[in-house]
C-alpha cells in the first residue's frame, strides 16, 4: 500500500471523521459509525477509493 493521502487531506479526514462520530454519539445514531472510515483512511494515509482513479494528494 503506497501512501496516497497527503498532509492536508489527512488532517481534514481526521477532523471530519471525529465530527461525524461525535454527531452520531450526540444524536444517538448508528450513522456515527460512518466516521470510522475517514478516521481510518487518515490514520493509515491510504485511501482505496483513490486507486481506480489514480489519484493521490501525497507529494
Amino acid at each position: 500500500m503506497k501512501c496516497n493521502v497527503g498532509k492536508t487531506d489527512r488532517v481534514l479526514r481526521l477532523v471530519a471523521g471525529a465530527l461525524i462520530i461525535g454527531a452520531g454519539v450526540y444524536f444517538q445514531s448508528w450513522w456515527g459509525a460512518v466516521g470510522i472510515v475517514p478516521v481510518l483512511t487518515g490514520a493509515v494515509r491510504w485511501c482505496p477509493a483513490y486507486l481506480p482513479f489514480g489519484l493521490s494528494t501525497a507529494k
